[in-house]
């Protein structure tokens, strides 16, 4: 799965959390997603990929980036707190979903209903 579509996946899911907001920076050009009024998601374009940068829990980032080709280091953020997600062959729906709802947690402090 390409990023685009990836990043369609996880734009649908996170607008759609409570208390979600979206804000658009056009230089450079950013989306940041916030709840409680601290980001939770960003997507960008580096040059030549568009990449999305979650909020992750510091153990399980480092399996993520050891179990998955397509997910890194957060770019331009604490390599401890965050990862960036690249499509690719590793990267699915089902995980997207699931790395969206984990980083909203983490910075929301609960669990969206009926995730």
């Amino acid at each position: 799965m390409d990023t685009l579509e990836l990043q369609g996946i996880a734009n649908d899911l996170a607008v759609n959390l409570p208390g979600a907001d979206v804000e658009h920076r056009l230089d450079p050009n950013w989306d940041l997603y916030k709840v409680r009024g601290k980001v939770f998601m960003l997507m960008t374009d580096l040059p030549g990929r568009p990449v999305m940068i979650l909020k992750a829990d510091p153990d399980k980032a480092v399996a993520l980036r050891e179990q998955y080709a397509d997910i890194t280091p957060g770019y331009h953020m604490n390599k401890k707190h965050w990862i960036t997600v690249e499509g690719g062959d590793t990267v699915d729906e089902k995980l997207v979903k699931q790395l969206v709802t984990d980083s909203y947690q983490l910075v929301a402090g609960e669990r969206p209903a009926g995730f």
